[in-house]
């Protein structure tokens, strides 16, 4: 069975520790890459460990040195708010913190 997905162009690219199965088109939401980095940047992902473009299968070792993938930022901001509760019964103990994590919305332009 053979479906759209399998037939289309696609790259496993590695950033912020996490890796991503992407094609052109796809947006993506990955980790925060820089302060200075605004919306309508253009990013490049040199970081490629899988090209597969329909017919051939490319497998870097651990990366593949002359691929890369180009995008462009298309959102920067921050997840809604994470509680971290810790409570000990019976103490008298409670901490309550709140975290956001930082992101960026990228656009895949070209996989080369």
């Amino acid at each position: 069975m053979t479906t759209d997905a399998q037939t289309k162009p696609f790259s496993v690219i590695e950033t912020g520790g996490k890796q991503y199965i992407v094609s052109e088109g796809d947006i993506i939401t990955i980790e925060k890459l820089s302060d200075e980095m605004k919306e309508g940047d253009k990013v490049s992902f040199e970081s490629v460990l899988l090209t597969d473009d329909g017919s051939a299968t490319k497998i870097g070792t651990p990366t593949i040195t002359a691929a890369s993938v180009s995008g462009e930022v298309t959102q920067i901001g921050r997840h809604k708010k994470i509680l971290v509760i810790r409570y000990k019964a019976k103490s008298n103990y409670f901490k309550k913190n709140g975290h956001r994590q930082p992101f960026v919305k990228v656009k895949i332009t070209k996989i080369a």
